[in-house]
Parts: C-alpha cells; structure tokens; sequence
C-alpha cells in the first residue's frame, strides 16, 4: 500500500467509545512524530541491553558451550530474519489504523477476550522490566562500591533507585523514548565495542577455546537456541502495533521490516558476541559482575556500569513499560501515568534474581521458551485475522464501542491460542514455533468450521458460512 493510502486510513474520523483513556485512542498525523532515523536508534537502544547479553551467556553452561560461534551467528541470523518479517507484518495494523495492541486484540479475541491476551503480553513484560532493572542495579551497585570505597554494598537498594527513576521517566511517554535511545544506542555500543576489544586482546585465548571452538550442537540445542532468541522478542513484535503507531506515515512496508531487521541485527549481533565471551572468559553469567572481572580499572569499571544503567532504562522504556501501562489503563480504567507507576511496582515482585545465578542464564532461558509458548499462537491469530480472514480491512470505530460488533469474547481465539500453546509444551525447546503454526490453523478452522452464528465472522470472508 502506498504511503498516501496509508495516511488516508491513519486519518479517517474515528470517534471512541469517550470511557477509552486518550493513550489508547488511534494515534492521528499530527500525533505521530518519530521518523525513521530514530526508530532505527530506537531499536539498536533497545537491542544493546544486558537481557540480551545474558541470552549470549546462557550459551555457556558449567563452563562449556552449548554452541560454538558458527552456530550461534548462523541461529541468531535465522531469528532475526523471521523476528523482521513478523514485526513488518504484525505492525501493519498498527501504522495504518493507529491503534494499539490492546485494542488490535479485540478484532479476534472480542472486547472481554483481549484481557485475557493482553495479560499474555503484559506479564512478561513485567518481568523483564524488574530482571532488567536488577541488572541495571547490580551495575549502580558496582559504581557505589568504587565511590565510597566498598563500604557500600547492596544491590537490592540500588534496585530501588533504579525503579524509582524509571518511574519518573516513563511518565513523560513515548515520545520521550527516541531521545533517550538514541543517546543509549551510541554510547552503549562504543562502550560495548571497548569491551569487546578488551576481550578479543586479553582474554582470546579462553573465549577460543571454551565457545568458538567448541563442538556444539546443529540438533535440538540449535533450534532451541533459535526458539530461545526468538522469544526473546516475541512479546515486543506481538505488540508491534504499539511501535508502529507513533512513526511517521508514509514508510512503505518493505522499508519499515528493515527499521526491524538492520538495527537488531547490529545490536544482537553485538551484545551476544560480548555476552557470550565474558561467560566463556569469565565463567560467570552475570554480564556486571564479569564485566569488573575483566577490567581490572575502577575508573573504567564505573564508565561501563553507568553505561549499563543508561542501557537497562532504554530497554525499558521501549519493551518492557509501555505494553504492560497500556494493558494495567484498559484493565483498570487508570489513566497512563498512574498505570506508569503500577507497572514499576508490580515489576519490583518480579523476584528477578531468580532468574540469574552467577554461575548460570539458564532460568532466563526457561522462562523465555514458556511464555513464547503462549505468544506464539497469540501472533499467529493476529496475523491469520488480519491478512487471510479481514484482507487488511476493519472499522476501527467499531473496535472502540463498548457494546458493538467486537463485545464479549471468541471462543474461537481463546480455544486455538489455548490447543497452540498446549501443544507448544510437548516440545518446550521449540514451543513458540509449535505454537505460531498450530495456533493460526486452528484459528482458521475454528472460525471456519465452528460456532455458525458468531459475530466475530462479520466482515471477514466466512461471514456468509
């Protein structure tokens, strides 16, 4: 579709229902202002962060590698490039309606059966804010340290002070985001390319032999690796349409897969190569606690640490704060900056250091493949609604009425999002893959075969079975 289509639609009068909070409305051409320039700093801000360096270290386990470098980078391509296509076409909705997940959702899962969904996003999002907020106060705990000449030392206040100034950031909103990710992206990569230099000339030997050398695996450990990255994204493509509706109209869809695939690949290509050769040199899983391993310079230990606090609070900012407000305001009727702060502090129940022992990643891991079991058939259903059942086509006032076309719940979707993730956990290794294709079949048949009279099939191509 062209640009000029796309704004037509971006701008078409939508009058919600008036109990909706304005951030959840349809963005309009006047409210989108973020341009391709920095959407592209955006998601390299929110790619070099310490969850997905830990994801590299996970790699090592017990001080051995479970893939070697070819196959990491070969799985790691494999990902992004599907990660890129599903982004460019789950946000399709989004950029050219306006509208954000929580509402998307309604399209086929119905007004009352998005709760459910969005919570499937919301949670995990959650947890990640606190996990990554935990790295990031390990990291201000590191510089405290150096400043007061270890008599201070708690990572868990440090948490706190991190959480409390995430809190007060966010409340500024999206458009606060570009400008702090494209201060993060830059200065995050320079630090992570120094460390990295660090690496390649001090510690080469041991990051040679116990991963690029390492025998590895091409079976399931490969796949899982893959399964693995992508769930690590799969709650932010899910909610694509969260993104895509504050950029500028006009970007072809070709363009905007790759404002996804370029800067991820730039920024994940980066942070796994130094997450798994600070593991592999190291033998800790914890990227701060490595880091003050391997350079042996108070100075430079706290440049690196605060360059990880700035980092933590980008990623957050776009992945983890924005999704889970916007579901805490449409389940709770909250205005956004009060949902702002329910989400900080949910965040701090999150009990992140769980997740991440010193000595290994791998519940990160864990928990990654079995929330992607459940989000995999979420996105499929979205897809498979919008493409193949609506051919791009909604009435986005009707999403917005309380009592109109889209009220209630569809069995349809909950029943395919619950046989998709159900059978993701045969195989948890490959639960998001398993659970993307099961689930968006089901769907189809489902809407195709059961429930004759329901009104979700008006205005899809079943509407006449």
């Amino acid at each position: 579709m062209s640009g000029s289509l796309e704004s037509m639609a971006v701008e078409s009068p939508v009058q919600p229902d008036s109990s909706i909070d304005p951030s959840l409305k349809p963005t309009t051409e006047k409210e989108r202002t973020v341009g391709k320039l920095a959407y592209t700093f955006m998601w390299i801000g929110d790619g070099v962060n310490l969850g997905n360096m830990t994801l590299g270290a996970s790699l090592i386990v017990a001080g051995a590698a479970t893939l070697n470098l070819v196959q990491t980078f070969v799985a790691a391509i494999i990902a992004i490039a599907i990660i890129s296509v599903v982004f460019a076409l789950n946000d399709r909705a989004g950029y050219r309606t306006g509208i954000p997940y929580v509402v998307q959702l309604r399209m086929s899962f119905g007004e009352k059966g998005a709760v459910i969904s969005s919570l499937l996003r919301g949670i995990p999002a959650i947890v990640w804010y606190g996990f990554q907020s935990w790295i990031g106060g390990t990291a201000l705990n590191e510089i405290a340290k150096i400043a007061t000449g270890g008599s201070f030392n708690n990572i868990f206040v440090c948490f706190m002070v991190l959480q409390v100034l995430q809190i007060w950031l966010s409340m500024y909103g999206f458009h606060a985001i570009k400008w702090i990710e494209t201060l993060v992206s830059v200065v995050i990569g320079l630090a992570l390319v120094y460390v990295l230099y660090i690496l390649i000339t001090n510690h080469s030997a041991a990051v040679t032999e116990n991963w690029v050398q390492a025998k590895g695996s091409w079976g399931l450990p490969f796949f899982a690796f893959i399964m693995m990255f992508m769930g690590n994204y799969a709650a932010i493509f899910l909610s694509a349409a969260d993104y895509s509706r504050e950029l500028k109209s006009g970007i072809s869809d070709s363009k905007r897969s790759m404002l996804y695939f370029l800067p991820i690949l730039i920024a994940y290509g980066l942070t796994l190569t130094v997450g798994a050769m600070l593991a592999s040199a190291t033998g800790n899983s914890n990227p701060v606690k490595a880091f003050a391993i391997i350079v042996d310079n108070s100075y430079i230990t706290v440049f690196v640490s605060a360059f990880i606090v700035l980092g933590v609070i980008g990623v957050n900012m776009v992945a983890n704060i924005i999704a889970p407000a916007y579901v805490i305001t449409l389940l709770t009727k909250l205005k956004y900056k009060p949902a702002v702060v329910v989400t900080g502090l949910l965040a701090l129940c999150s009990f992140p250091w769980v997740l991440v022992q010193d000595s290994s990643a791998e519940g990160l891991g864990i928990f990654i493949l079995i929330y992607s079991a459940f989000l995999g058939p979420i996105v499929a259903i979205l897809l498979v609604e919008y493409y193949i059942l609506r051919k791009q086509k909604v009435n986005v006032h009707d999403l917005y009425v309380k009592d109109g076309p889209f009220s209630g719940v569809n069995p349809a979707a909950v029943i395919a999002m619950l046989i998709g993730a159900g059978t993701a956990f045969i195989v948890v290794q490959l639960a998001w893959i398993i659970g993307l294709v099961l689930g968006g079949i089901s769907y189809y048949l489902l809407m195709k075969y059961a429930f004759k009279n329901s009104k979700f099939k008006t205005g899809t191509i079943f509407e006449k079975l």
